[in-house]
C-alpha cells in the first residue's frame, strides 16, 4: 500500500511539473503577448520580482547540504526529488497566477529581422530538448530516483557549455521578436535565477562526481554562454 502511495506522489509530482511549465509557456507565449496597458506599472513590476523571489528562494534554500540533510531524516530517499519538484511546480504556478500585469512595449522587429528572432527561439528550444534527451526525463520530473552511479553527461550540448539547457532557455526568452515588458521582465528574473543556481549546482556536482567533474569543468571552461560565461 505504502508503494502504491509513493507512486501515485512520483507520478502527479511529475504531472505536476510539465503542468507547470506549460503554463509558464502559455503564460509567455500568449497572456504576455498583448500588453494590459501601455503604460509601465512599477508597482506591479516590484510585486512580481518579490514574488518570483519566493520562487527562487526555494531552490536556494533547498540546494543548502544541511537542509538537504534535515529533509533525508523525514523523506526516504526516494522522494526526495519528488519533494522537490512537487514544491517548486507549486510556487511555479503560484508565480504564474499571482503576476500582476505591467503593460507597455519594448519593442517589436518585422520582415527578416522577426525571422532571425524566431530563429533564436528555435535554437534554444532545440538545445532544450538535446539537453533533456541526454539527461533522465522521468528522474528530472522526480518520478525516477537518481541513479548516483550514472556517468557524468559529457557528450552533446554538454561538450559546447556545461549547462546548455539554461542556454537554450535564455536564448527563448530574449530571442522573442516581440518584447513586452511583462516578457522582458520575466526574462531578467529567471536570467539572474539561472546565473544564481548555475554555481549551486556545479558545487552539488563537484561533490557528487569528484574529480571526473573538475577535470571536466577544465575541458569545457564555459558554464552557460560561450567566451563570456
Amino acid at each position: 500500500m505504502i508503494r502504491l502511495l509513493e507512486w501515485v506522489f512520483v507520478w502527479i509530482g511529475g504531472g505536476l511539473f510539465a503542468g507547470s511549465l506549460s503554463a509558464c509557456v502559455y503564460r509567455y507565449l500568449v497572456t504576455w503577448e498583448t500588453p494590459t496597458r501601455l503604460t509601465f506599472d512599477m508597482t506591479a513590476a516590484v510585486s512580481d520580482i518579490l514574488l518570483f523571489a519566493l520562487f527562487a528562494l526555494h531552490h536556494s534554500v533547498f540546494a543548502r547540504p544541511r537542509v538537504k540533510a534535515q529533509m533525508a531524516r523525514v523523506v526516504p530517499d526516494r522522494l526526495l526529488r519528488s519533494v522537490y519538484v512537487w514544491t517548486a511546480s507549486l510556487l511555479l504556478f503560484l508565480v504564474l497566477a499571482l503576476w500582476q500585469p505591467i503593460g507597455g512595449h519594448v519593442y517589436q522587429v518585422s520582415g527578416w529581422l522577426a525571422v532571425g528572432h524566431a530563429g533564436i527561439q528555435l535554437a534554444g528550444l532545440g538545445l532544450i530538448v538535446f539537453s533533456v534527451a541526454k539527461l533522465d526525463g522521468l528522474e528530472l520530473a522526480g518520478i525516477r530516483s537518481a541513479d548516483l552511479s550514472r556517468a557524468l553527461h559529457v557528450g552533446g550540448p554538454y561538450r559546447w557549455v556545461r549547462h546548455p539547457l539554461y542556454l537554450g532557455w535564455l536564448l527563448c526568452v530574449f530571442g522573442t521578436p516581440l518584447m513586452t515588458a511583462d516578457r522582458l521582465l520575466f526574462a531578467v528574473v529567471t536570467s539572474v535565477y539561472v546565473l544564481v543556481a548555475v554555481p549551486m549546482e556545479e558545487r552539488s556536482l563537484a561533490g557528487l562526481f569528484g574529480e571526473e567533474y573538475a577535470r571536466y569543468a577544465v575541458r569545457v571552461r564555459w558554464r552557460l554562454v560561450p567566451y563570456v560565461y
